[in-house]
């Protein structure tokens, strides 16, 4: 998770807040009431000095109590099987490459895209994505693979948690 991510309530947050009908324990309510939609993962790690923020925040948005900003201004659902592909993603910031195609950032994307796909999905279930990825051999034709790729890291857990950060990373050398 990177630090400058921002989460924000969801609706189920929301009910929890005004209702308390899970029972969350102490150390995820405190954080739950944190959370503004404004404040970043360091603002929160200086408000609550608490070592065990990225698990707690981890378990609410794996409950469905909180998401990123980002994300939930286009409201993701928090279950990756029922991630409506149709849904738009947000247009990512791609640098502006007009006037060069370094092959030294098409490949450290393709390589980056490639790795993370393995760690976080699986090569199995991405075989068709990771081969497409490979044989990019421009920019503009691996940016066209930039929202499946983003949605294969958002089904797994593990991903989901990381997912901002990693397009942030990728959105560098893309």
């Amino acid at each position: 998770m990177e630090s400058t991510t921002v989460f924000a309530k969801t609706e189920k947050g929301q009910e929890e807040m005004e209702k308390r009908t899970d029972g969350l324990n102490l150390r995820n309510r405190r954080v739950l009431i944190l959370i503004d939609g404004k404040r970043t993962i360091n603002d929160l790690r200086g408000m609550n000095n608490d070592e065990q923020l990225p698990d707690t925040l981890a378990a609410l948005a794996e409950g469905g109590y909180i998401k990123t900003a980002e994300v939930a201004a286009i409201a993701y659902p928090v279950n990756p099987a029922t991630i409506d592909t149709s849904l738009p993603l947000p247009p990512p910031a791609f640098r502006d490459i007009s006037s060069e195609n370094n092959p030294e950032n098409l490949a450290k994307a393709r390589n980056f895209m490639t790795n993370t796909l393995k760690t976080f999905v699986g090569a199995l279930g991405t075989s068709s994505l990771l081969d497409r990825i490979g044989k990019c051999q421009t920019h503009e034709t691996l940016r066209a693979t930039f929202d499946e790729w983003y949605r294969a890291i958002s089904s797994s857990r593990e991903g989901r948690r990381e997912a901002e950060g990693l397009r942030i990373k990728l959105l560098e050398v893309i």
